[in-house]
């Protein structure tokens, strides 16, 4: 069985941890924070971001990183985004020789405008480029970790490096498919982060299925503009790391980015939403940057954009709701 290392020991660093531990995998969970790593390889649990999941023996947790990736074949970085280029410089320098890197991080970087598998291309040596792959899709930690059927992706541009992913996270609950195209996993995954939230005000004002549908649909459109303009292929924002990663991020009562939109539809401030929880939702950095990359690319992105403001300008959810309804009619598929 391979070696793993998991930097990262929030929820879904943690439930990955668990899955590759669960098949054997000897597993080192690495956590910033030395009382966390601590405490969860104390009680073989994460009771501050996965309580309730008890951590299986062949499992153990470090805040040390050298210690974490000593002899690891496989390293999966779960970091959120904007903490990701730092833990990387650092970590590099300890990931052993011919080990294959997996980034399960969504989002954009804000001010470089880059997603994170470029932040990788950028920071690991070019020579060292086919060990890179990055997982995507619909996959919720708590789901995982209680080990109900998943299907996610897996893209990278070395097959056996993807291969070797594959091979290594998949069971009979968690499917892994692969796939070359890196960019089209990586802007769904960002983007659909920023469409919940815009579904969550809805869910949060009382709006119908109608209006959750159209607005899935409606984001699913833009999402696709980036995708193509950054040169991926529209079916990707189709399969597993598009549609199933926006259905699911935007209906689903475990998605963080969902429950921030609600919140912030029934009236709340986003700063009591944020200082209420010590998970991360990425949508909020993401609508950020996002809107940035709209008016670098000239794309047109509008639920997007009024997200940003809704989130960064205080422009009410109602005021929101009435702009975009408001647009000038348009054929669908312009």
């Amino acid at each position: 069985m391979p070696n793993v290392a998991v930097l990262g020991a929030g929820s879904w660093g943690t439930a990955l941890a668990k899955l590759l531990a669960d098949q054997r995998h000897p597993t080192m969970l690495w956590a910033r924070n030395h009382a966390l790593a601590d405490a969860i390889d104390a009680a073989r649990i994460n009771a501050t971001y996965l309580p309730g999941y008890g951590l299986p023996s062949t499992l153990r947790a470090t805040s040390d990183l050298g210690e974490a990736l000593s002899g690891a074949e496989l390293v999966l970085f779960v970091v959120p985004t904007h903490g990701i280029r730092d833990v990387l410089v650092r970590a590099l320098p300890h990931v052993p020789k011919g080990a294959t890197i997996v980034s399960a991080i969504k989002g954009i970087e804000e001010g470089s405008l880059m997603l994170v598998s470029q932040i990788f291309e950028q920071v690991v040596p070019k020579s060292e480029h086919a060990r890179l792959t990055y997982l995507g899709g619909p996959s919720f930690a708590k789901e995982v970790a209680a080990q109900m059927p998943t299907a996610v992706s897996i893209a990278g541009r070395d097959e056996f490096h993807v291969n070797r992913v594959r091979d290594w996270i998949s069971t009979d609950r968690f499917r892994a498919y692969t796939t070359e195209d890196v960019v089209g996993v990586e802007v769904g995954g960002a983007l659909k982060n920023v469409i919940a939230i815009a579904v969550g005000v809805a869910d949060g004002m009382g709006f119908g299925h109608n209006s959750r549908a159209g607005l899935i649909t409606r984001g699913l459109a833009e999402i696709n503009r980036v995708a193509i303009a950054l040169g991926a292929n529209p079916l990707t924002i189709a399969g597993l790391s598009g549609m199933g990663d926006l259905v699911l991020t935007c209906t689903g009562d475990l998605s963080r980015n969902r429950t921030v939109g609600v919140r912030l539809g029934r009236g709340e401030k986003l700063e009591d939403i944020l200082g209420s929880t010590t998970m991360v939702a990425e949508g909020v950095r993401t609508a950020h940057s996002a809107s940035e990359l709209a008016t670098k690319l000239g794309i047109d992105m509008p639920i997007t954009n009024e997200v940003y403001r809704m989130l960064y300008e205080k422009k009410q959810p109602k005021d929101v709701l009435l702009t975009l309804m408001s647009r000038p009619l348009r054929p669908e598929r312009e």
